[in-house]
């Protein structure tokens, strides 16, 4: 019998950890949350608001079984450490556990680490600590806030305008991306003009652009102006001032959650959940040829700190490896609403190189390890240095200036230069005084472009700087906006490299109707000063409870007067009436988009595709089944035929059938069987064994046949 039992949240860190410790301790997870709040009671609140919101929890039905097994190792062990994720949510998961384990909370040791690594797990499991309530507390009024919302918004619009789902921060950043929708759409563009003088010097060139005229900044908002400044100048240009300087560019701080995202969006392509996936796969420890190692510090963070030991470790680091003169200093700066809990988000261990361990990591991986790994020792170094050169230069009272910057030492960029390019911009030797007289002037004519609409790495930015939600919930924000069919991520145009944020037409009706309505609480100010209180919640300044009233006191008579004011919207006819029932035909949307249906739902359930395929036009299916008629319907994969008598029967015919395999007279060298000709998912014809998949025989199409298919 194992003596200690550990419960972490996920299977990959259990099997991390198990290494670490001794026989006489087992590692268990699990799986994250145990418990929710219950769908039952007053509205499926699973909260009872008239009595001081006591909450109802109950044991998700995915984890009874987990539940079960924990249950039964924990009778056998002589002692339990919780050792969930080291923040809110990962305390509040303890919490839980203690609860449905029958531990005694005030016993309890609750252990925290911030990185997986054998040295960080140790020193926890000696110095255990118990749950934190406030931060307990904090969690719960959170997901309380959430639910109240979310349940009571989503109902109203389902309802009323056959929206799906509504939400504390889902509907702000919705508001966000309206908001720059309507900014655009109103934007007028308006001419401007720039100045230019190209001046040469032997071979050397280089642009200088309009500053001043008369010593005032000009405004030049036609091509007129812009002519009447090209014609006043002369042939001769005047070197008026020649200024040296020296410029210091220092590193960007180390990662938190949301700059992560927001680097690994532009620099990587990857997605914030993808971004969060992976790099909870870095945190919870990976094989390193027989060791299991986490290679970064936890990955959920708002602080910009890193801690001493490690800037120890990487200042001799740096020394070693690129000498003294790159070794800099740690800084930190964070946001007001920082909660510093954790440090940024760093490597483990400075040692391991993203090329040392880069066998044992998917490319994906990889990529985002270098990323942390480079970002957090070039924080930690000296700043690239410039000689910077700005020169004036007059013709008759019109100054042009120009400016170019040299690298002098490249600092941080050593390691950085992959992320973050730096050029050197060169300009001729120039002496004051000096009379330039190969030099030519051009206008050139701009247009001011509307707000840029938001991408991923902006939305984030943007969402960070206006304390709205946590960096943690990010990514199931911008995956729950496009679920909802509210906004889609797309391409603009052809010639554009970067997707952005689009509202669809019932994302725009959504946020209408909740800015009518709610625009009281669903915008940024009320959502930041909400994250403000469970901060404060979480501090033990601030009583719960207390403010949960006074929210609900303020919430619940606006949900009531949009019951009552807010019109239905009523479905779309198409214009026919159901072969079924004789009811009329209307439009809906579904998780597969748009398609018609009857009016009558649930009562008759006809459905059909808004578009018919070519292949299926004029064709009517009967279930082989059940005999009920067959309906033609779209799924992720595409469409498809399938029963109408759906959810009791659930056949599904392909729309189109495969064509079959045709022999071409040949036998199979390898296994006699005979040779058939194949199509390929992409199209592409070869010859392969009828014998697959016991055989794999397959050649190419041979070209003489190509040919003739296609002059066929």
């Amino acid at each position: 019998m194992k003596k200690h039992l550990v419960i972490v949240e996920s299977p990959s860190k259990s099997k991390t950890i198990e290494k670490y410790l001794g026989k006489e301790y087992k590692v268990v997870s699990s799986k994250g949350h145990v418990c929710d709040l219950a769908t039952r009671g007053k509205e499926g609140l699973g909260i009872d608001v008239d009595h001081d919101f006591e909450p109802t929890y109950s044991i998700s039905r995915d984890k009874k079984d987990v539940v079960k097994e924990l249950k039964a190792d924990v009778k056998k062990a002589q002692d339990v450490y919780l050792a969930s994720d080291p923040d809110r949510e990962g305390e509040a998961i303890a919490w839980h556990l203690a609860r449905v384990l029958d531990l005694d909370i005030d016993k309890t040791n609750r252990i925290v680490f911030h990185e997986v690594t054998k040295p960080a797990v140790l020193e926890a499991l000696d110095h255990p600590t118990h749950i934190d309530m406030n931060l307990v507390r904090s969690q719960e009024t959170r997901r309380m806030l959430d639910r109240i919302i979310g349940f009571k918004l989503s109902k109203l619009l389902q309802n009323k305008i056959q929206s799906k789902s509504a939400g504390r921060v889902q509907s702000v950043a919705l508001r966000l991306i309206v908001e720059r929708e309507n900014e655009i759409k109103k934007f007028k563009a308006e001419e401007y003009w720039t100045v230019h003088a190209n001046v040469k010097k032997g071979k050397a060139g280089f642009e200088a652009l309009l500053a001043k005229v008369d010593g005032k900044k000009p405004k030049l908002e036609n091509q007129e102006q812009a002519q009447a400044i090209i014609d006043r100048c002369n042939q001769e240009f005047v070197v008026d001032s020649l200024k040296k300087r020296s410029k210091k560019k220092a590193p960007k701080l180390p990662f938190t959650t949301s700059t992560l995202q927001q680097e690994a969006s532009t620099k990587c392509n990857f997605g914030a959940r993808k971004t969060m996936s992976i790099a909870q796969r870095l945190y919870e420890g990976i094989d390193l040829g027989g060791s299991m190692e986490g290679l970064i510090s936890y990955m959920r963070t708002d602080s910009t700190r890193l801690s001493p030991l490690f800037v120890e470790e990487s200042e001799k680091f740096i020394e070693e490896e690129y000498g003294k003169e790159y070794v800099g200093k740690a800084h930190q700066k964070n946001s007001a609403n920082a909660q510093d809990a954790h440090e940024a988000i760093r490597p483990t261990n400075i040692h391991l190189t993203p090329e040392s361990v880069k066998s044992y990591l998917t490319a994906e991986q990889y990529r985002l390890y270098s990323l942390i790994y480079a970002r957090t020792l070039a924080s930690l170094m000296k700043e690239a240095k410039f000689d910077v050169t700005t020169v004036s230069i007059l013709n008759n009272g019109v100054e042009f200036k120009a400016s170019g910057q040299v690298m002098t030492f490249d600092g941080y960029t050593k390691v950085y230069s992959k992320y973050e390019k730096t050029s050197d911009e060169y300009l001729p030797a120039l002496e004051e005084k000096e009379v330039l007289k190969d030099v030519k002037v051009e206008g050139k004519q701009h247009f001011t472009e509307p707000p840029a609409r938001y991408t991923e790495a902006k939305l984030i930015k943007e969402l960070e700087e206006k304390s709205i939600g946590r960096p943690s919930t990010y990514a199931t924000i911008i995956d729950t906006i496009q679920k909802r069919n509210y906004v889609v991520l797309e391409k603009t145009s052809e010639t554009s490299r970067t997707k952005v944020f689009i509202p669809t037409e019932q994302g725009i009706l959504t946020d209408e109707k909740l800015q009518q309505y709610f625009s009281s609480v669903i915008n940024v100010e009320y959502t930041a000063n909400m994250e403000k209180t469970l901060d404060e919640i979480a501090e033990g300044k601030q009583d719960n409870i207390a403010y949960l009233h006074q929210f609900y006191d303020f919430f619940q008579p606006l949900v009531l007067d949009a019951y009552d004011k807010m019109p239905k919207k009523e479905l779309e006819r198409v214009g026919r009436t159901c072969p079924d029932c004789g009811g009329e035909l209307v439009y809906r949307n579904g998780r597969f988009g748009k398609f018609i249906s009857c009016i009558n739902f649930p009562t008759c359930k006809h459905t059909e595709n808004l578009e018919v395929p070519k292949e299926a036009e004029g064709q009517e299916k009967v279930c082989p089944k059940c005999g009920a008629k067959m309906v033609i319907k779209r799924g992720r994969y595409g469409q498809f035929w399938a029963c109408s008598n759906y959810p009791e029967c659930k056949t599904i015919v392909p729309l189109k059938e495969k064509a079959k395999p045709e022999p071409i007279g040949e036998k199979c060298p390898e296994c006699g069987h005979e040779l058939v000709r194949r199509k390929s998912r992409y199209g592409t014809t070869f010859i392969g064994c009828s014998n697959y998949p016991k055989c794999h025989y397959i050649r190419k199409e041979p070209k003489k046949k190509k040919e003739e298919e296609t002059k066929e």
